[in-house]
């Protein structure tokens, strides 16, 4: 995969962004280092054996790579307590030098540009075991009802090297992957992308990944699983859908998966085809509550619709559809397909999959529908910073993310206020970047240049600060006054509201404008804006 490459920061003990302070090892990880920017990664095959009874994992993973500078030293990442046993390069034990989570690999064959070469890192160890998966992720180490084993791997944030050894930063994405998880007798793996062959005698699953993938969408499934499946006539013809449970939950999972081709069908009408027809798409059951794992997303939402039961929303939308199977397969056009560069921009990832939700609404049970819940969502945001975080050191921003982001797009689609050409600005960013690592900004020009708006200072004030616009008025003597306050300088975003129930388009800024009206009518901000407004008379 072509690679642009970004500035790198200078490795020091610390360093302080927006207040908070951050460690060389967040550097090391967060950062592109010399030793991450001279080599583009093209595969992977990670080669492992599973031990459930001992909570232990060993095994190998052959990382080629693509020279694009010549240097000698190369950078894998991997977290205790899991060791590296030893690197190799063509058969030849290789000296590796550790700091931390990151690991220099000295090579001590030439590296010319344009070669593809290959280094096998091998290890083992106790990997950290999951608190609290998926948002403190590792292994999950589970039983089922029957007493068998049921583990799983979730790592978002965390970083995938918190189990196998890997180029641990989000710019850089493998263009294929194999994976082999050698598991106990009476237990399958799943992993991502096709299984290709089982080796019966050793109880090895080989699967096979066709196209790009990040590090944290990687995952290893195990448990008593059972198969069942269907076909989905898509835009790109026929895509295979595919469904791992526990045995004993067979039969509620044929129920509640129904809802995974109503989400296809949505998603491929407001987003485009689904990015991964080669790999399929799956659900896999696992002992947690969900994740977006690319052609392998993870369900644990207990057969329930909503989030465990609950509507986040409040309005009752929330609760016609099972929400991990929409919001995390949501994420295959918006993280996995379309995947941010550094952890600051996760709004990219959770923003616009926030607003997935309220698309599937929109397409089942109707524009009115999708509007109530998304401005639902707004009682869980708490303004508390900036939902782009600090850059380089593999921080994400405030939590508002999800509904602040999806609150921010459902905002954008009404200054547009061109369903058809919204419809087409979603399709167009999982075309134009299909299967590419982005910046926030490219996104944000993206949406600027084909709306033929420009949306900056309204990117600013959403993802950078923390304030929601408050629209002032006063009515008084057939004279509307208004203005904005806790907004950032030049903020002029056109605003709709009502006057009595006759519709009238402002374009307010941080001085006062004044229109004439007719009498004093009833007063109020369109909904579908995210705007407080506050009236001083």
């Amino acid at each position: 995969m072509k690679i642009k490459f970004l500035a790198v920061l200078l490795l020091g003990v610390t360093t302080t962004i927006q207040a908070q302070t951050f460690t060389e090892q967040d550097t090391l990880r967060g950062s592109i280092t010399p030793e991450r920017a001279w080599w583009d990664l093209n595969y992977y095959h990670l080669d492992i054996e599973v031990n459930p009874d001992e909570k232990y994992i060993s095994g190998s993973n052959t990382i080629r790579y693509k020279v694009l500078e010549k240097q000698d030293v190369l950078q894998v990442d991997l977290q205790p307590p899991l060791k590296i046993e030893k690197v190799t390069q063509d058969g030849k034990e290789l000296e590796v030098k550790s700091n931390g989570n990151a690991h220099f690999i000295h090579l001590k064959k030439e590296q010319r540009k344009g070669d593809f070469n290959e280094v096998v890192v091998h290890y083992s160890g106790n990997p950290k075991e999951a608190v609290r998966a998926p948002w403190d992720g590792g292994f999950s180490w589970k039983k089922d009802s029957n007493g068998k084993h049921f583990v799983a791997t979730s790592c978002q944030g965390l970083g995938a090297s918190v189990w196998w050894p890997n180029k641990d930063h989000m710019y850089d994405e493998v263009d294929s992957m194999a994976i082999s998880v050698k598991v106990p007798k009476g237990l399958m793996n799943v992993s991502n992308g096709r299984l290709r062959k089982v080796d019966e005698a050793t109880n090895t699953y080989y699967w096979f990944v066709k196209n790009p993938i990040n590090n944290y969408g990687v995952n290893v499934n195990i448990g008593d699983y059972v198969y069942f499946g269907e076909k989905f006539e898509g835009e790109k013809g026929e895509l295979d859908m595919e469904y791992y449970v526990l045995s004993d939950d067979l039969e509620k999972a044929k129920e509640q998966f129904k809802d995974a081709p109503k989400m296809m069908k949505a998603f491929e009408h407001w987003f485009g085809p689904y990015p991964f027809y080669e790999d399929s798409f799956k659900l896999v059951q696992v002992p947690y509550l969900g994740m977006e794992h690319q052609s392998s997303v993870t369900y644990g939402n207990q057969w329930q619709q909503g989030y465990l039961g609950r509507d986040l929303s409040s309005t009752g939308w929330g609760l016609k559809f099972d929400f991990i199977i929409i919001h995390e397969a949501g994420h295959e056009w918006f993280a996995n397909n379309i995947t941010y560069k550094d952890a600051a921009d996760m709004w990219v990832h959770e923003g616009f999959t926030s607003y997935s939700e309220n698309i599937f609404l929109d397409y089942h049970y109707g524009k009115e529908a999708a509007e109530d819940y998304v401005i639902g969502l707004r009682q869980n945001i708490v303004n508390d910073k900036p939902v782009i975080g600090p850059y380089g050191v593999n921080q994400e921003g405030s939590k508002d993310m999800y509904y602040k982001g999806s609150n921010l797009l459902h905002t954008i689609r009404q200054l547009i206020n061109d369903d058809e050409k919204w419809r087409q600005i979603l399709r167009g960013l999982n075309k134009d970047f299909y299967h590419q690592t982005v910046t926030t900004k490219q996104i944000e020009d993206y949406l600027s240049q084909k709306s033929g708006i420009d949306l900056s200072k309204v990117f600013d004030q959403y993802l950078r600060t923390a304030d929601i616009p408050v629209l002032e008025y006063e009515l008084s003597n057939n004279v509307l006054k208004y203005r904005y306050t806790s907004v950032i300088e030049g903020f002029d975003m056109p605003l709709q509201v009502f006057l009595g129930d006759k519709a009238h388009s402002l374009i307010p800024s941080t001085e006062w404008s004044t229109d004439k009206i007719e009498g004093l009518p009833e007063f109020k901000v369109d909904r579908n804006y995210y705007v407080n407004s506050k009236k001083l008379n």
